[in-house]
């Protein structure tokens, strides 16, 4: 399977997989121009549409394109995703013919209470819940469910690719290096991407385990990140308040 991601609105992301027959899924189209542009380059046939959550930059362009391609949608329930042809539910695997494909729905509440992602054929289809060196915010859950969440895709295998919704990693990096100064991976990760940008290149998508050594939010029971939070006034013994502290600094801080 291909991975392309199609830059979009302001710094979306529009995930396109194709097989090496010409069919197509594409993942959370904010709008259809880049995804017909991509098609018509690339000759390929939309068989799929998958969406993550119900926000318009994740599906302002998915009813133009079924009307144009016939292509299934497939989403959460969410009566907000009127467009939706088939809905996936959590535990399910959807199997597709055209591109060949398996992903596991797994129920990831948090930056929204309907937000799902995509595991399988080598990728994470995270929405906005994860991003590089981030996470989203937390529009409709609570930390707990969003930790929970974050802590079901820590779980899965590190080799999967990391495919977001948005190009945010480089203002994510900035707060994590103030959380944790001395993680020499994050060091490394934000090099790495300095250097995409500098070329105009997305810095994602990026490996699960990178995640893992470089994401705060993924390390909310590594010692750094324990100390930064109990300087900032989170319990020491619970996650859960150590997760709020870092997104409650996230969302007010300024690099």
């Amino acid at each position: 399977m291909h991975v392309v991601p199609l830059p979009a609105l302001a710094d979306n992301y529009i995930w396109l997989l194709h097989d090496d027959s010409g069919h197509a899924i594409v993942v959370d189209p904010g709008e259809a121009q880049p995804v017909e542009e991509a098609l018509h380059a690339r000759k390929l046939k939309l068989c799929a549409i998958l969406l993550t959550h119900h926000h318009n930059d994740h599906i302002g362009g998915a009813a133009a394109l079924r009307a144009a391609h016939g292509a299934l949608i497939y989403a959460p329930e969410d009566e907000r995703i009127s467009a939706a042809t088939h809905r996936v539910r959590d535990g399910e695997t959807l199997i597709l013919a055209q591109p060949e494909a398996r992903f596991q729905i797994i129920a990831v509440p948090g930056h929204t209470l309907s937000h799902i992602v995509y595991a399988g054929e080598g990728v994470l289809l995270c929405g906005d819940t994860l991003f590089s060196l981030g996470c989203g915010r937390l529009f409709e859950g609570t930390p707990a469910q969003m930790l929970s969440s974050l802590q079901r895709i820590a779980s899965l295998p590190g080799d999967l690719l990391v495919c977001c919704g948005h190009e945010y990693t480089v203002a994510n990096g900035r707060f994590a290096q103030t959380v944790e100064p001395g993680n020499t991976a994050l060091k490394q990760r934000l090099d790495d991407v300095a250097k995409l940008r500098a070329k105009q290149q997305p810095s994602v998508p990026a490996p699960l385990s990178s995640e893992l050594a470089c994401n705060p939010f993924l390390r909310v029971n590594s010692n750094d990140v324990i100390a930064w939070c109990r300087q900032h006034g989170a319990a020491n013994d619970d996650p859960v308040a150590r997760f709020a502290a870092l997104r409650s600094a996230k969302d007010g801080f300024q690099a």
